[in-house]
């Protein structure tokens, strides 16, 4: 997977080394305590855990570090907004160098387990109930994530919407969508009126099946600019701690999330600079 070229890797812990707070050293009056694994093999046992959904203790023998110390350094960094801060520079810079076009957004939820259970957790209603979380998205019209919120797996898609629309509005996007396409579960005057109260007016919904349309038949109805979140989507579900998440709180599972979207951006303004300039 690309997320561990060593490219990338490079790029996003350029990123987000200096996010993270320099922490006082602490010397043992004997002289002989083990020394501290460095930040740099704490964030690559990050992302292998990130990339192949292993556990904590896995992650440790794949890098460096025991599993109390991953844990512990992941949810220190997490608390203190390293990916928060990460995942925002990275769409900062996206957004100069190559533009986020926001002229046609889109949303949409995608649901994926949750085998630990834990906080943000639901009965799965594509799994025969068992635990499950749900993250959604907004994409700009190249299917770059720039908002984002998650809930159980039990939790309808429109009523995520309200704080996926909210969490644009606090990174300052919101302002720049003109138009926002749904699928057909977005149906109904409240998702109008959440739309309308965060100023957008121009609603494009996938249309409901024709009567006589069989279920699983294949629909000629225009997919508009829906395409693109599905893309989007499949990308952050090949992440396999977002695939299947065994954090057991909603707060670990964002930072998963932001870490997963500053690796997608990262790759694409690698491929970007290839492009433009071959070697």
């Amino acid at each position: 997977m690309l997320a561990l070229d060593p490219r990338v890797v490079d790029v996003v812990w350029a990123a987000v080394e200096p996010l993270i707070p320099e922490r006082e050293e602490v010397f043992h009056p004997l002289g002989c305590h083990r020394p501290r694994i460095p930040d740099r093999d704490v964030f690559e046992a990050v992302l292998f855990r990130l990339v192949t959904g292993c556990s904590w203790d896995v992650a440790g023998r794949l890098g460096k570090g025991g599993e109390t110390v991953l844990r512990t350094r992941y949810n220190d960094w997490n608390a203190q907004g390293v990916f928060d801060r990460a995942v925002a520079e990275a769409l900062e810079g996206y957004d100069r160098v190559v533009g986020i076009d926001l002229s046609d957004a889109s949303v949409d939820a995608s649901i994926h387990k949750a085998p630990c259970g834990g906080e943000g957790t639901g009965k799965s209603p594509v799994d025969r109930g068992k635990s499950g979380w749900k993250w959604s998205i907004l994409a700009d019209r190249d299917g770059i994530p720039v908002a984002w919120a998650a809930d159980a797996a039990n939790r309808n898609d429109c009523t995520l919407l309200e704080p996926t629309l909210a969490d644009a509005a606090r990174r300052g996007r919101l302002l720049d969508v003109e138009t926002l396409h749904l699928d057909r579960g977005y149906a109904g005057n409240p998702v109008a009126q959440t739309c309308r109260s965060h100023g957008i007016n121009n609603i494009v919904r996938t249309p409901k099946r024709r009567p006589g349309t069989a279920r699983g038949q294949p629909s000629t109805d225009p997919l508009g600019m829906r395409w693109t979140i599905e893309r989007t989507n499949s990308w952050l579900s090949n992440f396999g701690q977002l695939r299947r998440s065994t954090d057991r709180n909603t707060k670990a599972r964002l930072g998963q999330l932001a870490l997963a979207i500053t690796i997608i951006i990262a790759i694409k303004l690698i491929k970007k600079a290839d492009k433009w300039n071959p070697s």
